[in-house]
């Protein structure tokens, strides 16, 4: 799988961009503020409808334009998919996939994978649950159209449940209704929990051994789903809470509470651990993503590191550019130094200034120059 091409137009910095990307490694480099993250925040909303930073449509509008397109085109086992997004200042997004129109973000998931790497997800162990469960529900939703399905339902539902409880403080009479939003909060609540248990499980199979070579043989990093509340009792805990929710105005149990336990030789990294060991415990954690996203698609994801390499040390620098060689992978950063330096083979560079695109190929001839 990879991404043939992207074309913006009046999209973030850029008013008119079209850059074709080499099925290898492809380098973005150029000053801070430039647009080069914006490039990548295109090809996620391309891959997801979303963006990565939680930004809204007439946020991603280049200011005083009113609409913005972004067109991508994705090559998946030998068959070429056409990808066009209108946002809008006003009104939902359009989506179409080879000139069709969707209805659902759903028909778009699983057509362009993205592995997406970011400073901020460094600090994934080390953050809050939230970030943890973003994680979780970012990655299943790409992979598993039920989930995603499932999650919207139950999220929908936990904010009319929250707003009835509410309701019941001003209006008594509305905790009839209650049993309702119950129910259906159980079924896809249950769903929910039994879907991260499952994932977590299949990566905890994978991230031992990469940990453990990272680390130099040091560690052995185990993940563990932690519930907020089993499937099992989900029904009988929820019964349980109902005093104190209708106290809180606020639903206190469920898989909007979960969290993922890191643990290194026993002990909890979250709390206990270095900075250096969250951190590789974050690089470990976003490498057993890219192998689980091959296992479960038979596919390649395309990943997107947006300025990683900074906040990595050497060791760990060549570990993940070492491991990345059989995917497309879009770079960015604010020069290549460490790229020459590590002699990584590089398949295409683009500098990136104030919104333009500077295309630099590199031909496997001229490698000695450029490594």
């Amino acid at each position: 799988m990879i991404i043939k091409s992207i074309e913006l137009k009046n999209f973030r910095n850029y008013e008119d961009l079209n850059i074709q990307f080499d099925k290898g490694t492809n380098i973005l480099y150029g000053d801070n503020a430039q647009g080069k993250t914006n490039i990548l925040e295109a090809a996620y909303l391309s891959g997801t409808t979303k963006s990565h930073k939680g930004s809204k449509d007439k946020e991603m509008i280049r200011f005083g334009e009113e609409e913005s397109h972004i067109r991508t085109v994705v090559v998946k086992n030998e068959k070429e998919y056409q990808i066009d997004m209108h946002l809008r200042s006003r009104g939902a997004k359009g989506v179409a996939i080879n000139k069709i129109p969707i209805k659902r973000a759903s028909e778009l998931f699983g057509i362009l994978n993205i592995v997406f790497f970011s400073p901020e997800d460094l600090n994934i162990v080390k953050n809050g649950p939230a970030e943890r469960r973003r994680f979780i529900d970012s990655e299943l939703c790409q992979i598993d159209k039920l989930y995603l399905s499932d999650l919207a339902k139950y999220n929908k539902i936990l904010n009319q449940r929250n707003a009835l409880l509410k309701e019941i403080n001003f209006r008594p009479g509305a905790a009839d209704t209650l049993p309702v939003w119950d129910e259906q909060l159980l079924e896809y609540g249950k769903r929910i929990i039994r879907s991260r248990k499952k994932f977590i499980e299949e990566l905890n199979d994978i991230i031992h051994d990469i940990h453990y070579k990272i680390s130099g043989g040091k560690e052995n990093l185990i993940l563990k789903y932690e519930p907020n509340i089993d499937d099992i009792f989900f029904e009988d805990e929820l019964s349980k809470a109902k005093n104190k929710d209708l106290k809180l105005c606020q639903t206190t149990v469920g898989p909007h509470r979960d969290d993922m336990l890191f643990s290194n030789n026993g002990v909890d990294i979250r709390r206990f651990g270095s900075q250096g060991q969250q951190r590789t415990a974050a690089l470990s954690l976003k490498l057993s993503e890219i192998d689980l996203v091959k296992r479960v698609i038979n596919n390649t994801p395309v990943l997107l590191l947006d300025d990683v390499l900074s906040e990595l040390d050497s060791s760990r620098q060549n570990y993940l550019l070492n491991s990345i060689n059989d995917i497309q992978t879009i770079i960015t950063c604010t020069g290549v130094e460490e790229f020459v330096k590590n002699r990584f083979e590089i398949n295409q560079i683009f500098q990136v200034i104030d919104g333009k695109v500077y295309d630099k190929y590199i031909n496997p001839e001229d490698e000695e120059e450029h490594s």
